[in-house]
């Protein structure tokens, strides 16, 4: 367990700027960061960042949130993980007390299939060091290869011991469940029922994700054995479709150089970089995929194929180029001398000599396509059509109009074919993709992320609207978002929008109460709320609506103390600002009245900027402590109304012309939402009378009648003075916040 001072410690340090760039290569635009979405393949960036506001969010697949929140996606983890992985990351100490074996039984599969393969690793990684046998057979294979001692570290090299069935009989001593071991393929069952460690013998090439998270192992065979590797098989947290070997290790030298070489093996990948080219990752053996491309294109749209020069290697480098282009990728392609793979010839040249090399040898793919399959025409027309349709259809795949002119022109000349044939064909396959690329857009179906609204009856509002569970625990159903749910309760619309404006803005100034002694008091908008609902004796009838208000309303306390905080913070900030304008100011040719008047300028701007930022603070600190919140269903809403807010923001100028935003317009928009609402409840309840006045009329119980028309004449006197009240109610605003 964390305790909650180091919880918030956590997620107080967690910048989501920094977070998601572990992921995702972003690009700043205005105030936001912008970047292709971790969470599904695009090729335009939709993933917004915010640093101030601290919240991430995907405007295709609806995905994101706070830090906490995008790694519990992102990685797949519980609360709780989620947060140590922060802690992690930033270097912050947790002290938690050991799980005892019920709580260990009820951690995921998942979970315990990362923890597994987490200790599994560093087990092969001591043992290749510390072991006889793993210095003798293990470290002596990769020494022999060239790998340095630092680049065995680096990697998490490690050597599984040849005998039998020793890392199974570690595990079991260790209290892991071997069931795990078994589907991670750590440990194997022979026809006879013995357990054996299936990677015994082997040096071990851990096979990292871009969290830094432990998914899988090859293993490469020293005996001289049929299969020269084994690998992990796929399972919960490995899918080899979607990840690459080294992309741990390269990531950030990836998005320094804005450049990512792509090789065959594992020693491929070690070997360059131990040559200096550390932006190198491998597709180990396989085909490229369309998930292995999207991981590549979050740090960099720039890409080099490196492939051996013989006859396997050209035909190599023809495979996936469709794919590469369809990602929107800047794909070049890079033969090495015959005989040479990428880890033989970094072993032979220093890094300067390398990428001078690749400098001079490197060629665009589609320069590169059209030069190899005019090599193999031999005079045959046949081979000359298919040649001419491959590059056309590559082509095709190009999203800017102008590279594909370029690359028509160039190909017309390589191929031999007029331009405008090669163009027209172009223009027709290009037509194809898109409208197929439409279709699957329309088709396609984002998952539905974790979320609940628990109704009670809307037409009885004094319930109590739900309450928060004992002890808090994560989702595991799917549960609609609120747009899905919008007729579930009837009520579910206008509550929206009261717990929005409380969300937003609960912790501004809605208005000022005037005593009899003629002081003013100042209401919050969720102190307004608050009591609007227990005058009417009213409460949210969406279960998880009623849950926010209760959290924002035990929030107050915290946030009087963070709001003070943060206003000594900014006044420090100021006063430097104040102090080195003045001194700019001093220091300029201005007359004494030009110098009054700009000091009271800077004064004035000084000022205003203190009561923006102190505006901005109360209005993001509600959505940042609950989009963190270790409720999942309060963390999935929060973070619904947190984007609206984030995808409708507005520049407030248009025209030249100011537009009000809505904190300007609280006292008119807050009370009309608690008019609207108590009037539809109203209604709501009219419609029951009259259904049962329905029911029991010519019955001969003219008593029961009496009483219904006596609530019914009720009920529309209330109805009419609510209505009346929408338009009738004055307050009188300020434009400051509620500590």
């Amino acid at each position: 367990m964390i305790d909650p001072i180091t919880a918030q410690k956590i997620k107080d340090a967690a910048d989501i700027v920094e977070v998601v760039s572990d992921y995702v290569n972003l690009s700043r635009r205005g105030a936001n960061y912008m970047g292709l979405c971790p969470f599904h393949n695009e090729r335009t960036p939709s993933f917004s960042v915010n640093r101030r506001k601290n919240f991430c969010y995907c405007f295709s697949c609806k995905k994101g949130g706070s830090p906490v929140n995008f790694v519990m996606e992102k990685e797949g983890l519980s609360y709780h993980d989620a947060l140590l992985h922060l802690a992690r990351k930033y270097g912050i100490e947790v002290q938690e007390r050991e799980l005892t074996d019920e709580e260990r039984a009820e951690q995921s599969e998942r979970e315990a299939m990362l923890v597994a393969n987490e200790w599994a690793m560093l087990k092969m990684c001591k043992d290749i060091f510390d072991t006889q046998e793993g210095r003798d057979i293990g470290l002596s294979y990769l020494y022999g290869r060239g790998v340095t001692e630092e680049a065995v570290r680096k990697f998490n090299l490690g050597y599984a011991l040849d005998k039998g069935s020793a890392l199974t009989s570690a595990a079991k001593s260790a209290g892991y469940d071997i069931n795990i071991l078994k589907s991670l393929g750590l440990v194997g069952t022979s026809k006879e029922g013995r357990e054996y460690d299936r990677f015994r013998g082997r040096v071990i090439f851990p096979i990292i994700n871009s969290a830094g998270k432990v998914i899988a192992f090859g293993g490469r065979d020293l005996k001289g054995g049929m299969a020269k590797y084994i690998n992990s098989p796929e399972s919960n947290v490995y899918k080899k479709s979607n990840e690459l070997y080294g992309i741990y290790q390269a990531r950030a030298d990836i998005v320094r150089e804005d450049k990512c070489y792509l090789v065959e093996g594992y020693l491929d990948v070690i070997g360059m970089w131990q040559s200096g080219m550390r932006n190198t990752v491998a597709s180990s053996g396989t085909a490229l995929t369309d998930g292995q491309i999207a991981l590549i294109h979050r740090f960099t749209e720039n890409i080099t194929l490196i492939y051996d020069g013989d006859a396997a290697g050209i035909k190599a480098s023809l495979r996936g180029i469709d794919m590469l282009l369809n990602h929107k990728m800047k794909v070049k392609v890079l033969l090495l001398p015959d005989g040479d793979d990428p880890d033989s010839f970094a072993r032979k040249h220093t890094s300067e000599e390398f990428r001078k090399y690749v400098a001079e040898h490197e060629t665009d793919i589609i320069r590169f396509k059209a030069q190899v399959l005019l090599a193999d025409i031999k005079k045959d027309p046949q081979k000359r059509i298919e040649a001419v349709n491959s590059v056309v259809q590559s082509i095709a795949h190009i999203a800017d109009p102008v590279s594909r002119d370029v690359y028509i022109q160039e190909c017309a000349s390589i191929l031999g074919i007029q331009e405008d044939t090669i163009a027209k064909s172009v223009a027709r396959v290009r037509g194809t993709l898109v409208e197929k690329w439409k279709q699957d857009r329309i088709k396609r179906e984002f998952p539905i992320t974790s979320e609940s609204a628990q109704t009670a009856n809307p037409a009885h509002p004094s319930g109590n609207g739900g309450n928060m569970p004992a002890g808090i625990s994560e989702n595991t159903q799917p549960l609609k978002p609120l747009s899905k749910i919008a007729y579930s309760s009837p009520m579910l619309p206008l509550e929206k929008v009261v717990i929005e404006y409380c969300l937003k803005y609960g912790f501004l100034e809605l208005c000022t109460i005037v005593n009899d002694d003629n002081s003013e008091t100042s209401v919050s908008v969720l102190d307004f709320v608050s009591e609007e609902l227990e005058a009417d004796n009213q409460s949210f009838s969406v279960n998880i609506f009623d849950r926010i208000f209760r959290l924002l309303k035990d929030m107050k306390e915290e946030y009087a103390v963070a709001y003070e905080h943060f206003s000594q913070k900014l006044d420090e900030s100021l006063d430097r600002q104040r102090k080195e304008g003045i001194e700019k100011i001093a220091a300029s040719d201005l007359s004494v009245i030009e110098i009054e008047r700009a000091e009271k300028k800077l004064e004035n701007e000084l000022e205003s900027k203190r009561a923006e930022d102190l505006i901005e603070f109360s209005k993001d600190y509600p959505g940042r402590q609950l989009a963190s919140h270790e409720d999942g269903e309060v963390r999935h809403v929060v973070t619904e109304l947190i984007r609206e807010r984030h995808q409708l923001s507005h520049i407030y100028m248009r025209d030249n012309n100011y537009v009000e935003r809505d904190e300007d317009r609280l006292s008119q928009l807050v009370p009309r939402a608690m008019t609207e609402w108590k009037n539809e409840l109203l209604n709501l309840r009219l419609k029951e009378l009259f259904s049962r006045f329905h029911e029991i009329s010519g019955k001969g119980d003219t008593e029961e009648e009496s009483k219904l028309m006596m609530e019914m004449n009720a009920i529309m006197r209330l109805r009419s003075q609510v209505a009346k009240d929408i338009g009738d109610r004055i307050l009188s605003p300020r434009s400051k916040t509620i500590r």
